[in-house]
């Protein structure tokens, strides 16, 4: 089933995202990238769920992508502000309940929406995404939100291709990259909404969100971890899948941070039968 590209006006803000049909009665599977990536990370991914039944929505994040960039006069930025807009989305679009894929920094901002609101998650999929206060911005990416020194780098399209090859650790097709480096193409921007992003994206709140709210997590849970990550020790995922019986690890022993860039049919093997497995 092909992906189809849509935009949906929500407020003052317009979202675009990818989506494939689903033909199941399962809930649909709503899928978050990462930095400096958008909604077509999920590319390889999102045909396999529908060839099970699985209906899967793809947004770019606002500022990213082909979502709307606003001023940060605008739009501040903040986890919570990601947060608040991702509800009004998800009401956009009348979704009730839905399973969660997440991948990597911004990401992160998914799983504090789920422990905000248990309620709307059927199961969560985390792949290679801050879990604990000792994660780190990269340098790689802390350097985009230094004054002077960001506002060059992040208007500099190849920045996109060294995140991804780096933090992969393979060549990523040029017919992809050419995809993930256009926003950076059309407008700066998509550059100054990085930056933004990267200054107020609050990690060290976050993750103490996150710590606390784990203890009382009780939805199933599949975190696929590339155990070669430069960015993210597997360490916290470990200490999860250890902790609760509710989370489980599948570990991926030569994949990197993006691994559903060079992994898919592995990653999509594991979340279909992870998402048509029974609740106990």
């Amino acid at each position: 089933m092909s992906i189809v590209e849509q935009s949906i006006q929500v407020g003052d803000l317009q979202w675009f995202y990818r989506e494939v049909k689903g033909t199941n009665d399962k809930p649909p599977v709503m899928l978050l990238h990462g930095l400096p990536t958008h909604s077509y990370t999920w590319c390889h991914i999102m045909p396999e769920l529908a060839q099970q039944g699985f209906r899967a929505i793809a947004p770019d994040w606002i500022g990213c992508g082909f979502s709307d960039k606003p001023s940060r006069r605008d739009f501040a930025y903040t986890p919570n502000a990601y947060i608040d807009a991702l509800a009004k989305l998800i009401a956009a679009l009348e979704i009730e309940k839905f399973s969660l894929i997440i991948q990597g920094f911004l990401g992160s901002v998914g799983l504090q929406y789920a422990l905000r609101h248990p309620e709307q998650i059927e199961r969560a999929i985390v792949l290679n995404t801050p879990l604990a206060t000792t994660a780190k911005l990269p340098w790689q990416m802390q350097q985009w939100g230094i004054p002077l020194l960001g506002e060059m780098l992040t208007q500099y399209p190849l920045l996109v291709d060294r995140s991804l090859e780096t933090g992969s650790g393979f060549v990523i097709a040029d017919k992809d990259l050419d995809v993930h480096r256009q926003p950076f193409l059309k407008s700066s921007q998509a550059g100054r909404s990085l930056q933004a992003t990267i200054k107020n994206l609050k990690l060290s709140q976050s993750m103490a969100e996150l710590e606390a709210g784990f203890p009382d997590w009780k939805k199933e849970t599949l975190i696929i971890w590339g155990m070669q990550d430069p960015w993210l020790s597997a360490e916290a995922a470990e200490n999860l899948a250890k902790s609760k019986s509710n989370i489980e690890l599948v570990e991926l022993a030569e994949a990197k941070h993006y691994p559903q860039e060079h992994w898919s049919k592995e990653i999509s093997k594991a979340i279909v039968n992870f998402l048509r497995r029974q609740a106990l």
